[in-house]
This record gives structure tokens, sequence and C-alpha cells, in this order.
């Protein structure tokens, strides 16, 4: 069931970290119940349900909280949640009658977990804004790029993401094990930019040890460094390499059948393209599957750089399982592990509404409620599906 089993969250569905966060939970064994729009009953989310697999595992019931009795249900909720988690500008949740200190009046025990881009304070707070946004203003943006080249979006993995709701989650896990000790429940405030300023951490000591510059490209971990780069081989597919400490880069040049003697200084900047160059050529020699069978698992720290189509087949994720299908499709399985309470899946992502009645009823509601909450518009549920 997973180290979370026991513990109920409820998740105010949106979009980006939220839902990772969610699944996050929901893999570790938490029940989490998603609170949809009763209009998504209809008409979906921004994916289709099969497809958003950040959803995976969890049962959605569907609550108007524009209505007064559809607030009032998740307040009923909230009396029997061990945390709530929200994804809403600041001061949504408090215009929907939701706010913390509603339901931490209701819950005195309950974690109430906010994920915002900006923060909740601050004269950015209210502003729009996607992962991009975040990124380039907490300076994670700006290192990643080749030299003389414009800075490249990673993805939306470092807001949204690494610095979003990977940053709730821990937040709120952390939040569930102090409630244990005070019996106090409390806010979580997890912001995208503060998250992507906290994974740069590494590179403010990097650069105040004389070892990390502005300038993008030519820095040991940017694409500067020929020994820490992607090479295109022979059948146009790539490689990657990461032998950055001498015993690696000394392997990788004798594999490569190069010479320490004859090459540039491992670590002179002023000589890394050069040296690049030189790889570059050496790699366009040999097709991708030519140089895995010469450097994979050894201590040349290689690998080759893999599409979406192909990394379940790799030998390494096979041994390890690494990918599980559900429903019909393949997708990373719950990470990290565990020796005792391993995790799983519980389930495929939810159409909307799928599980309004029996979650209602699961959580205290009767049937008398659920049929009136239904008569009233404040709660929808997705028809039965085949």
């Amino acid at each position: 069931m997973g180290p979370l089993a026991g513990v109920k969250v409820i998740e105010i569905t949106g979009i980006g970290p939220g839902p990772l966060c969610g699944m996050l939970l929901s893999d570790m064994g938490a029940e989490v119940l998603r609170i949809d729009r009763v209009e998504a009953v209809e008409s979906g989310n921004y994916l289709p349900s099969y497809a958003d697999l950040l959803a995976r595992g969890r049962r959605s019931a569907a609550v108007n909280l524009k209505h007064p009795h559809g607030v009032d249900t998740v307040l009923r909720l909230v009396e029997r949640a061990d945390a709530l988690y929200e994804g809403f500008r600041p001061g949504v949740m408090e215009r929907l009658g939701l706010g913390p200190d509603r339901c931490l009046e209701r819950n005195p025990r309950l974690v109430y977990g906010r994920i915002t881009g900006w923060g909740q304070q601050g004269p950015l707070a209210h502003a729009a804004g996607h992962d991009i946004n975040y990124i380039a203003l907490a300076g994670a943006l700006w290192p990643i790029g080749r030299a003389g080249e414009k800075p490249v979006p990673p993805l939306n993995l470092i807001g949204d993401f690494g610095g979003g709701g990977m940053l709730l989650a821990f937040g709120m896990v952390c939040a569930l094990l102090e409630v244990q000790r005070s019996g106090r429940g409390q806010v979580v405030d997890a912001a995208m930019i503060d998250g992507a300023s906290l994974l740069m951490t590494f590179f403010y000591g990097m650069r105040a040890a004389g070892l990390w510059t502005d300038t993008r490209g030519i820095n040991l971990l940017d694409s500067g460094a020929p020994f820490y780069e992607v090479y295109e081989t022979a059948d146009g597919k790539y490689v990657a390499l990461g032998a950055i400490e001498p015993q690696f880069y000394g392997e990788l040049l004798a594999r490569l059948g190069l010479s320490v003697s004859e090459l540039p200084a491992h670590l002179d900047p002023g000589r890394w393209p050069q040296m690049k160059d030189r790889l570059a050529a050496v790699f366009r020699t040999k097709t991708r599957g030519e140089w895995c069978d010469l450097l994979e698992g050894t201590d040349a720290c290689f690998a080759p750089v893999l599409g979406l189509d192909e990394i379940h087949t790799h030998p390494h994720h096979a041994a390890r399982e690494a990918f599980v299908e559900v429903a019909g499709i393949r997708q990373p399985r719950p990470a990290p592990r565990f020796s005792r309470t391993e995790p799983t899946i519980p389930g495929p992502p939810p159409h909307p509404g799928t599980h309004t009645l029996e979650a209602l009823r699961d959580w205290g509601f009767s049937d008398a409620e659920i049929t009136q909450l239904r008569a009233a518009g404040a709660i929808a549920a997705a028809p039965v599906r085949a």
C-alpha cells in the first residue's frame, strides 16, 4: 500500500504542479480525493482523462465550489482529511469560502498546502505566469543553453515539477510528520519561484568558489566542458558523457584510443573548444549502438540519449521494471522504492466525477444527503462507463 497508507488528502484539481504532487502522494499510498469542477463531468479537463497520467491512482468527485452546498461539502470532507492542497492564485480559495483559516477551524490538525508560481505575497503574487516565467526570474533559465545562443527552456521540469509539485509534496509530508508531535496543522506555502531558486543553490557555491560564470555555455555543467556534453553519432543519434573526475576522463580517453599526453589538459577551459571538436569527430565514426557496446557500463560515465519510445526497452530499465502499464498506457512506476511498504499505482486516471457518489459515501455522507446535493446542483456524477 505504500508508506503513506491511511493518509487522506483532498486535492482541489488544477494543472501542472498540483497534479504531480497528488500523483506522488497517491503513488506512496495516500488516499487522494480529487475535487473536480462539475463542468468537467461533461467536458473533461485539459487532457483526455485516459492521458492525464498525473491524475493516476485517485478517485474524482465533481463538486460545484461556487454553490454554497458545494463549499459545505468540501468542508465536511476537510473534517475527515489529514491534508488538503490547492493551486489557485492567492485569495481564490478565501473568496470561495475554503481558505486555510476556515478549513483549519473545521479541522485544527489539517495540513493545508498551497502551490503558486510567485508565492502568496509579493508584487507579482497575483500575476499570471507559467514555468518559463518563474524559472526566468529565479535565475534557473539563464544558464541553460549553449555559448552564443539564447537560453533553452528545459521543458517544464524545473518550475512546475521539480521546484513546484515535488516541493509541495515534500512540504506537506514534513507538515504531516510535525502534526504528529504538535497536534496542530499549518499552511504549506510552496512557490515555484522559490523552488526553482532552491534548485540553483549548488551554483551559488560554485560561483562563490570562482568555478562558475554567468557566461552561458562555457562552464563545467552547461555544455562548456568537452567531457560533459552530448555528441552526435554516425547514425544521427546521440550519446551523453559525464566524465568529470580525472579517473573517469582517463577511462573515457583510453577506451576511445586517445592519449592523454597528446590532448589538452582536462580542466583547461581555454582548450575545451578544441577538445570538443576532437571528440565530436571521434563520435561521428561509430553508430550509437556501437558506442554502447564499447562504453556502456564502464567508468567512462557514458549513456545513450534515448527517446520516449525506446526508453523502456533498455536492459537497465527492464531489469529494474522501471515502467509499468496501466490501462494500456506505459508510464514510470512509483519512486523511490521501499523495502517493506512498496508503493503501487492503484488505478488509471479517473474521468471527472467518476467516483462522486462512492467517495462521498466513504467519507461519511448518507445516501439522502448525496441525493439532496445532486438535486441542488452542488455535486455531479459522471455516468457509469463501460
